[in-house]
């Protein structure tokens, strides 16, 4: 997970850079061009169309440069770089968003009867302090966080189960995704990726 980088003393911005203007990184431009080149291998993307594309790609220096590229070749859940703000909605079903997708700062959430999944262990987070603004009703709120990353629960919790169990951060001052609104009749559940055998038992360098 990606998240902008203030030192301490400097005082927070007044106007936020948009989603699709946020810098792409060498390994967002590698994720583009692999997908253009099996557009260009099955024949969805000429010769041509391809070089073209290419030479966009690694001079893009934004997220939305890059998504451009890709946006008639597969549908928009399958994106490679997700860039989009709009609020989440599930009904009676579920809705996940996971690899490499930028988490505007409020993000607003409505579950009735359903499961709302957020992946964070590659996203880009607009700003340091997160509001996921959840109106659940019977539904599920679900959310996978990179060690280091704070989860506060400031909204309303009725006749709902909350678990929130994250491995402690050293330092405390990490990334914090603040989950506001109202969870009724439904639950909350924040976990850490699950840590390989190896990894429990290696001591701190």
């Amino acid at each position: 997970m990606e998240v902008p980088w203030r030192p301490q003393w400097s005082q927070p911005p007044e106007r936020l850079t948009p989603v699709g203007d946020l810098r792409a990184s060498d390994a967002d431009r590698e994720r583009i061009v692999a997908l253009l080149g099996e557009a260009l291998a099955d024949g969805r993307l000429s010769s041509e169309e391809h070089g073209e594309r290419i030479g966009v790609a690694y001079s893009a220096r934004t997220l939305g440069e890059l998504t451009g590229l890709t946006a008639d070749l597969i549908p928009a859940e399958a994106q490679p770089i997700l860039v989009d703000d709009r609020p989440l909605h599930v009904l009676f079903g579920s809705v996940r968003r996971a690899g490499r997708w930028v988490v505007p700062v409020r993000m607003q959430v409505f579950a009735v009867l359903g499961t709302v999944e957020l992946d964070l262990r590659e996203a880009v987070l607009q700003r340091r302090h997160i509001v996921i603004d959840a109106q659940v009703l019977g539904g599920r709120l679900r959310l996978l966080v990179p060690e280091g990353v704070r989860v506060d629960v400031t909204g309303r919790t009725v006749l709902c189960s909350r678990d929130v169990r994250l491995r402690a951060a050293a330092g405390g001052d990490g990334p914090v995704i603040e989950v506001r609104g109202t969870i009724l009749l439904g639950s909350l559940r924040a976990r850490n990726p699950k840590r390989r055998w190896r990894d429990r038992f290696a001591k701190p360098r």
